[in-house]
């Protein structure tokens, strides 16, 4: 069975006090979602949530959102938040293109993309999360002086994220393609399930932050 089809996740993601629903959207008012006037920092397509529990739990100064398509991908960002809960951490079940609804013009400190689809057909570039009609998305969301990280283990992908940088506007504050082997860059590096998968077999992570 495929995860995205497992039966009644969409239900248990209505009734789950961790997630945002639909009509406590408020673009602008995440402070008065957490309750608190802490930094804004949003996983977009964040998977199970395994690096989103992980950089919430390390930094409890810090607000974290984690935005999520598949009902049933998400549902095991519930199950994990079930067994230990963290107050600084929500979801939402959002399809990025939509990013505008629920989080407000400049209102985000921070982006993470980690481990994207590449969408490899060249006719879906424009679905790709480092692309530069998500970039312009982005641009709205987040903050002036806000930054966006992106990992990957598709070379492919990350050639074609640095090369939409300038058509979007934005610069890079670093670029590594070999995050792991990079001292001062992977100091504090957090991992996702699937860069501890690649990063096992040997696979290089590539990495950038970037800004405008």
């Amino acid at each position: 069975m495929r995860l995205r089809n497992i039966t009644g996740s969409r239900e248990v993601i209505t009734g789950s006090r961790f997630v945002v629903q639909e009509e406590e959207y408020r673009p602008g008012g995440w402070h008065e979602i957490f309750g608190n006037d802490h930094p804004l920092h949003v996983e977009v397509g964040m998977g199970k949530g395994k690096f989103l529990h992980a950089m919430a739990k390390l930094h409890p100064e810090v607000n974290f959102v984690g935005v999520e398509k598949y009902s049933s991908v998400l549902l095991r960002a519930i199950q994990k938040m079930e067994e230990e809960e963290l107050k600084n951490l929500k979801f939402v079940r959002l399809d990025a293109e939509e990013l505008t609804r629920v989080f407000g013009p400049g209102e985000v400190d921070r982006l993470y993309l980690n481990f994207s689809d590449p969408w490899p057909k060249d006719r879906h570039a424009k679905r790709r999360l480092p692309s530069k009609e998500f970039l312009a998305r982005y641009d709205v969301i987040l903050k002036k002086d806000g930054r966006l990280e992106f990992k990957t283990d598709n070379r492919g992908l990350f050639d074609f994220a640095l090369e939409e940088l300038p058509l979007a506007g934005w610069k890079a504050d670093y670029v590594t393609y070999d995050l792991h082997g990079d001292e001062k860059l992977s100091e504090g590096n957090v991992m996702t399930e699937y860069e501890e998968k690649f990063s096992a077999k040997g696979n290089p992570i590539c990495k950038y932050q970037i800004y405008r």
